[in-house]
């Protein structure tokens, strides 16, 4: 009796810091890229930075994102998730330090290394929920969605105010983000005391991985989530502007950015929670879908302030909800957590080369019609192969 109480207990201490693991991870995933933008300016004034310099530094993680999503399922297959999650952290770690010496090389060379860091936590942190809550999959990851949401929002938030109002600088500013990151690796170095692996036989599942590549359901969830992180980054990059072009200041357009990605955090929560809960979730895929249409829509027909504050609504319901649920789809979709590292891997590189070219493209765009009724019409179109994508990948199917 008293064995069997020491092991529950032991058991309960385990999942306790595992979900606070997973928790510390998710916060570490978004807040070195989202603190970085409000800072440009003094950045670019300390360090001497040229204009497509500053554009390269801020869309280098995502390229790092794209190449190297592929690479972090086959290091767990050799490493373990939990080993190649360390590795993730302190590279993040050691970036956060090198990015915040004021010299264009550590700037640069600390960004690279933020981006290899934070690939390997977007990957594996779908594969470690579903190899350590497969019957709770879609509340984890509601649960570290959110947290992504939170501090990505808190990160925009508070790196002026660290940096004058705390008279940290920018580089001061930049490296107090550090913090969660040393608080994770704390973390999950205690985490390796206990022995509850549960990771399918690797060797065996990792010479059919190529396999992945091959399935039309996971192409159909990767153009999923490359479409839907093309509108996502495109609205961080490009909302304020449209917003002032339809008269409104630029600080308002600003805070309606950020309402937007609040508005999306209960989204964040519960589409993942009402997703695992159901077999079939191909009408969530087309409301959300639905409401990206609206909101881009309305942006395109609308300038009344009213028009504005709705449509920017139903943007940030749209982009709250389809992220989760694409990483969702990622272990609904799957049979064990080294499959889904897997589709994880090639979902994230298709997404993130999408990411990454949809600023650029819609500001080309801009450029060539110097009206915002072409790229608008172009996002619209693009929430529709949203929709299209995300109802084939909502069907209850697995790759």
């Amino acid at each position: 009796m008293e064995l069997l109480k020491s092991y529950t207990q032991t058991k309960s201490t385990y999942i306790f810091w595992l979900v606070t693991g997973i928790i510390l991870v998710a916060f570490n995933l978004r807040p070195a890229i989202t603190s970085l933008g409000p800072l440009v300016g003094m950045i670019q004034e300390d360090v001497g930075l040229a204009h497509w310099s500053t554009g390269l530094l801020m869309s280098l993680p995502l390229l790092v994102f794209s190449i190297m999503s592929p690479i972090v399922p086959k290091l767990a297959n050799r490493l373990t998730n939990e080993v190649t999650l360390l590795i993730g952290l302190f590279t993040l770690l050691i970036g956060i330090g090198l990015r915040s010496i004021p010299m264009t090389f550590f700037l640069f060379t600390g960004t690279l290394f933020i981006g290899v860091g934070i690939a390997v936590g977007n990957v594996l942190l779908p594969a470690i929920a579903k190899d350590k809550f497969p019957q709770h999959f879609g509340l984890m990851t509601s649960v570290y969605s959110t947290s992504m949401g939170l501090f990505a929002s808190l990160a925009s938030g508070v790196s002026v105010p660290l940096a004058d109002g705390m008279h940290l600088g920018w580089q001061g500013a930049l490296i107090v983000w550090g913090i969660p990151v040393v608080l994770a690796i704390l973390v999950w170095a205690f985490l390796f005391k206990y022995n509850h692996g549960s990771q399918t036989d690797i060797k065996r599942l990792s010479s059919k991985s190529n396999q992945i590549w091959r399935s039309p359901l996971a192409w159909q969830i990767a153009i999923f989530m490359g479409f839907q992180s093309f509108l996502f980054y495109v609205t961080i990059s490009w909302l304020p502007e449209i917003l002032h072009s339809q008269g409104m200041s630029m600080e308002k357009a600003g805070w309606l950015l950020s309402i937007a990605q609040i508005v999306g955090l209960p989204f964040s929560f519960f589409i993942p929670v009402i997703a695992g809960r159901i077999q079939s979730q191909n009408w969530i895929a087309f409301l959300l879908s639905l409401c990206s249409i609206i909101g881009y829509g309305g942006l395109l027909l609308g300038s009344s302030y009213p028009v504005l504050i709705v449509s920017i609504i139903f943007i940030g319901m749209a982009l709250g909800g389809i992220f989760p649920l694409s990483l969702t789809f990622i272990g609904l979709r799957t049979k064990n957590a080294s499959q889904a590292a897997e589709l994880s891997g090639m979902a994230q590189s298709t997404g993130y080369i999408l990411a990454a070219a949809g600023p650029f493209f819609i500001g080309y765009l801009f450029d060539q019609t110097h009206l915002w009724t072409v790229p608008l019409s172009a996002l619209i179109l693009v929430s529709l192969i949203v929709m299209v994508f995300g109802m084939l990948a909502g069907r209850n199917r697995h790759v």
